[in-house]
């Protein structure tokens, strides 16, 4: 089913795929899957096909994008931890950047990131206790905007100035850096959202539906407009569970 080894177009085609995607060190080419990896992500990928015409096949070893990517697998011989078909190189295309965004936005890239920009600076006062979490929380909110694709999920609010990285469990709370910076303790909201949310007037359910507090008035509850529940992970649960426990206003 694999070309092997890959024709010239085959070839040229999974290095212009993987080159416009982010993907731009090759790797070798074993049983006809080309390998690509990154200088500013984790993980590699492997890209093959049956012929020049399709159907095109991707594989990857990046054990938390597998778990976020919603596609299906196939059964088939090759690299990595899963593998996916696609009819069209197209398809491949489409797929791709959401690959490269999970991968920068998942745990180990933040926090490999902040570790390295905070290692020589000082932390024995407040303030300057303050400018290493200043470094954390806009390394946290860019990852924020690549995991949820610069858009709040429950509005579709896709002005930057508008949306904030609100902190699932807050920073103070947390047991360490690795959960300051994970992107399943946060939601990027927009501004009014985020406000309500920081101050436990709404919380949100195990399918994503929101929560709202008896002490959130009807007028504001009103101007709180959502299009479609969040999409969540089993990790965004766990740490939702806290807020409905530690922050949420279940009482007036």
């Amino acid at each position: 089913m694999i070309e092997a080894p890959q024709s010239f177009v085959v070839r040229e085609e999974c290095g212009k795929a993987a080159f416009q995607n982010g993907f731009r060190r090759k790797r070798e080419e074993r049983e006809g899957w080309a390998g690509f990896s990154s200088t500013t992500v984790p993980g590699t990928i492997h890209l093959a096909a049956a012929s020049a015409q399709g159907p095109w096949f991707l594989a990857l070893d990046h054990t938390g994008v597998v778990e976020e990517l919603d596609i299906p697998v196939v059964d088939i011989a090759g690299p990595g931890l899963a593998r996916y078909a696609f009819e069209t190189l197209g398809q491949v295309y489409a797929v791709l950047p959401r690959i490269y965004q999970l991968a920068a936005s998942l745990p180990d890239a933040p926090l490999q990131e902040f570790e390295t920009k905070v290692k020589d600076l000082p932390k024995t006062t407040e303030a300057e206790r303050l400018v290493v979490q200043r470094i954390g929380q806009d390394i946290f909110r860019s990852g924020l905007l690549e995991y949820w694709q610069g858009r709040c999920p429950l509005t579709g609010i896709s002005d930057e100035p508008l949306l904030r990285a609100s902190h699932i469990i807050p920073w103070k709370d947390c047991e360490s850096d690795a959960e300051r910076l994970d992107v399943h303790n946060g939601l990027l909201l927009s501004a009014l959202w985020d406000a309500a949310f920081d101050r436990g007037l709404v919380s949100f359910d195990d399918v994503g539906q929101p929560i709202f507090s008896p002490a959130l008035g009807e007028h504001a509850r009103s101007e709180l407009r959502w299009q479609q529940p969040i999409a969540l992970t089993e990790k965004h649960r766990a740490r939702l569970a806290w807020h409905r426990s530690h922050l949420f206003k279940a009482e007036q």
